[in-house]
């Protein structure tokens, strides 16, 4: 005799773990030794729409404030805080887990994203997570610049009151209200030496040139704190040539590297790695098979156009090779490319490990370590000691995670 729906719906809930469905993982972590080196993920998620009115309440407009509270009310009819186009990740009748994640339960004094966060990283071996957001990823295209600014400082606040001052094993390059300039400058101004924050990052669905003169100060004041700047990549699916696409596969696949590649494109050929040598750049969540299409074209146009780009003193590639690349969403079809690809990058120095989680097409450990071709010093730099040379991390001896 079949149930009713609900309650299917709260035999799921009852049975929605986060330690249950890493169990596979968690087995991986145990065979393959992850207990003899550090693993650092510079790119998870978590959602923090569940603490959105936790959030809600670091705004300093109480206007604003006031707007955010009733966009969430079910007839609103406003934008609200976070622009819609973070969806489609759930795939049809196969993927449940993002409405169910809020049910899952926790016990203790501890905020509940660190003890979600350190579940899952315990299950998969992980020792230092660096910490996004998720529906902010699409913030940079809401129609109004200074609920952006708003909202970005009013989650970084929270964020680092909350978790990162409490919880040592999470860090976190913080959002930049990057539609705003001076408002960009003044948050790594005032966050820069938080306790947790080892870079800032600039969500990459946004129509801001990065070249702009209006952001050279901001570059320069990360150089002198010798902080990162991580591109991460999303999708809009609003965006006039994304706009074509009628299946979400299509967006994603190109909508997670087209603006990365446009960003990456403004930052060389107007000669921003010449003026800032010392400022490090992370490119995240666009994959990798973009990079060697992107070396092979710029240099090929660069040898016949040298005159457009006067700052450059190097073939385009050679600073591609300078950045650093998270590996998530990896593309292995094609093993050979692949091993060509990390060569082409430098992945050894180059390349730092991601999983994405908990997004439904997140990598565990496994799809480094597993690789044939890599060799055991470069599966470690890549796993954790790319990331701890290029974040500062001061990590005890002892591994961090609980693997067992």
């Amino acid at each position: 005799m079949d149930l009713p729906l609900s309650d299917y719906r709260k035999m799921a809930v009852a049975e929605f773990d986060t330690t249950k469905l890493l169990a596979h993982a968690a087995q991986q972590a145990r065979e393959r030794g992850y207990e003899r080196f550090p693993i650092v993920d510079v790119d998870s998620h978590h959602y923090e729409s569940e603490s959105m009115m936790e959030i809600l309440d670091y705004l300093d407009d109480p206007v604003l404030r006031q707007l955010a509270l009733s966009a969430g009310q079910a007839n609103a009819k406003s934008n609200g805080v976070v622009p819609s186009g973070v969806g489609y990740q759930d795939m049809g009748g196969r993927v449940t887990r993002y409405p169910l994640r809020k049910m899952e339960k926790t016990e203790g004094p501890q905020h509940r994203d660190i003890t979600l966060t350190k579940r899952w990283m315990d299950c998969i071996g992980i020792d230092v997570a660096i910490l996004f957001p998720t529906p902010m990823l699409q913030l940079g295209v809401h129609p109004q610049v200074e609920v952006e600014v708003a909202l970005a400082r009013a989650y970084n606040r929270w964020l680092c009151e909350k978790v990162l001052s409490k919880e040592p094993r999470i860090r976190s390059m913080l959002y930049l209200p990057f539609n705003d300039a001076e408002a960009t400058f003044r948050m790594v101004q005032d966050f820069g030496k938080h306790e947790g924050v080892c870079g800032f990052m600039v969500t990459a669905a946004r129509y801001r040139p990065v070249h702009h003169n209006s952001y050279m100060k901001t570059y320069a004041l990360l150089e002198d704190l010798g902080l990162p700047l991580g591109f991460h990549a999303a999708y809009n699916w609003n965006d006039q040539s994304m706009s074509m696409l009628n299946r979400f596969i299509s967006v994603h696949a190109l909508g997670f590297t087209f603006h990365n590649m446009v960003h990456m494109a403004n930052w060389i050929v107007n000669g921003i790695p010449e003026r800032f040598p010392k400022l490090k750049v992370v490119w995240i969540e666009s994959g990798l098979a973009w990079i060697p299409f992107m070396m092979q074209r710029f240099d090929n146009e660069y040898m016949m156009r040298s005159s457009e780009a006067p700052a450059l003193k190097k073939r385009p590639s050679d600073y591609m090779r300078d950045m650093f690349y998270t590996t998530q969403p990896m593309e292995m079809t094609d093993m050979a490319a692949l091993e060509t690809t990390m060569r082409m990058i430098n992945a050894e120095t180059q390349l730092m490990y991601s999983s994405d989680y908990p997004h439904w097409d997140f990598d565990l450990p496994s799809t480094i370590y597993d690789l044939p071709f890599l060799s055991e010093t470069a599966k470690r730099n890549i796993l954790g000691g790319n990331a701890i040379r290029l974040f500062d991390l001061k990590l005890p001896a002892q591994k961090m995670a609980q693997v067992a």
